[in-house]
């Protein structure tokens, strides 16, 4: 074992510090450092793809894992729009026809998804509004393909609200001040001198 002399002076942050403290440290801190990244795992969750940080919010399947999943991914698009994306590790790719069916026996949206150039599969074309806010406040909703390899079909919505509203939180198109309106008060004769408020020269005159 290293003296705890030795110790503290390879570890200055602990020094002061018990051994069998400074080194229960060291180790959880070995341990949250070699744990893997979060990637397409069940459940709801910020999205893992490269550059996609906090504009999308991925919910997967139970028992998804990196090597083998099915998603739905609700993103914020570079025009501001938002997308639903199908993002599955099935071979033959996503796009297509499903079938998105909310809890048992509940709503069922006939959908086509579109390859595009996204880091997810394809999107869903046409209008998403009644799956987003089913995908909000349901409890389950199923994917499934219409044609192709199957999957697992299931994904809880449980936690889908607040990370889908973390991930929409800024995705809203830049305004530009608004116009004028036309009812700003003109100068009188517009020959205000240095001082001048605005009419008062053309009045006095």
């Amino acid at each position: 074992m290293v003296p705890p002399a030795r110790a503290e002076r390879w570890i200055p942050a602990f020094a002061g510090m018990t051994s069998w403290m400074g080194w229960a440290l060291v180790a959880a801190t070995s341990i949250m450092l070699t744990a893997p990244a979060l990637a397409q795992e069940a459940g709801w969750h910020y999205s893992p793809l490269p550059g996609e940080g906090d504009r999308a919010a991925l919910g997967c399947t139970y028992g998804s894992t990196p090597e083998a999943f099915a998603c739905l991914a609700v993103r914020c698009e570079d025009d501001f729009s938002v997308g639903v994306h199908i993002h599955t590790s099935r071979e033959g790719g996503d796009a297509g026809r499903w079938v998105l069916e909310f809890d048992k026996e509940g709503e069922r949206f006939p959908v086509t998804a579109v390859a595009d150039g996204s880091p997810y599969h394809a999107r869903i074309g046409g209008d998403v509004a009644p799956i987003i806010a089913l995908l909000k406040n349901a409890g389950l909703v199923y994917v499934d393909p219409q044609a192709g390899a199957s999957i697992d079909r299931a994904i809880s919505l449980s936690g889908s609200l607040h990370a889908i509203n973390q991930a929409l939180y800024f995705c809203a198109p830049r305004v530009n001040p608004p116009a004028p309106s036309g009812d700003e008060v003109a100068p009188v004769d517009r020959q205000d001198g240095a001082g001048d408020e605005a009419g008062q020269r053309g009045a006095e005159e």
